[in-house]
């Protein structure tokens, strides 16, 4: 959010030199005379600067993940590209949608503006659309009433920060219409009260309500997700993850796409 607000302040003034230059300044000067430099760069930097952010803003955005709480699907150190709009076209900054196009459905990985503080974007899985009823119990989803299918894929050893080495369960679930890998570790997670995890805990079933969804990691057990902090309501949509377009340290993950 900073850097489109950073964006939108450049557009700004590199368009109102130019603008200014073309309408007045200009006029002003002898006939021959050079440019002043900070015409010459607004001219220079305007269409450049307006190419990007309206790249960014409705068309696809580039992100980095920073840690592991989408493991497997996503690793840290993964360069990403989000379609932008997927889920409709947004006023920048605001968020305020004002082209519908679609919803997000059960299995998107997506980009959103993390609730309690909205100028972080936080990326995971769109596990419960608006209605939906779900439990979280003994480490598998149950939506609406049907248990997901879950099929076990093996081990996965991984690093936590700290250099301390993990071994969880690999399995593949069937969320709606994706079929995707998740990691089931051993240790059981503890939530404040009113938190949708210590509801699950309790065997309870939440709904999700209108105009929200219920996000999670697929590292099951170590994602601070809508268990911890709650729904993630629409106007906090980003976008969709579709693209692996770089990661330093892993090069065989370039070009992967996202599902």
């Amino acid at each position: 959010m900073y850097f489109a607000l950073f964006m939108v302040a450049i557009l700004l003034v590199t368009g109102f030199i130019w603008l200014l230059d073309s309408l007045v300044l200009k006029k002003k000067r002898p006939v021959g005379a050079a440019e002043p430099v900070a015409v010459e760069y607004a001219k220079s930097f305007f269409p450049v600067i307006f190419v990007v952010f309206f790249v960014r803003s409705f068309i696809v955005e580039p992100f980095k993940i920073p840690s592991g709480s989408m493991m497997p699907t996503l690793l840290a150190g993964d360069y990403i590209l989000v379609n932008k709009f997927t889920y409709g076209l947004r006023v920048p900054i605001l968020n305020n949608t004002f082209f519908e196009i679609k919803h997000p459905t059960r299995g998107d990985v997506f980009v959103f503006h993390y609730p309690p503080e909205p100028s972080v974007d936080y990326i995971k899985r769109v596990v419960g659309l608006p209605g939906d009823k779900i439990r979280y119990q003994d480490k598998r989803l149950t939506i609406n009433g049907k248990f997901l299918d879950v099929q076990s894929v093996g081990d996965y050893a991984y690093v936590k920060p700290g250099l301390n080495m993990v071994t969880a369960k690999q399995y593949r679930e069937q969320l709606g219409n994706v079929a995707h890998d998740i990691l089931i570790n051993e240790w059981v997670n503890s939530y404040d009260s009113d938190a949708i995890g210590a509801k699950f805990a309790n065997d309870e079933e939440i709904t999700v309500p209108a105009g929200h969804y219920l996000a999670m990691g697929d590292n099951r057990d170590d994602s601070s997700d809508s268990r911890v902090w709650g729904f993630v309501p629409e106007k906090n949509l980003v976008g969709k993850a579709f693209f692996i377009w770089m990661n330093f340290d892993q090069g065989s993950r370039i070009g992967n796409s996202i599902h």
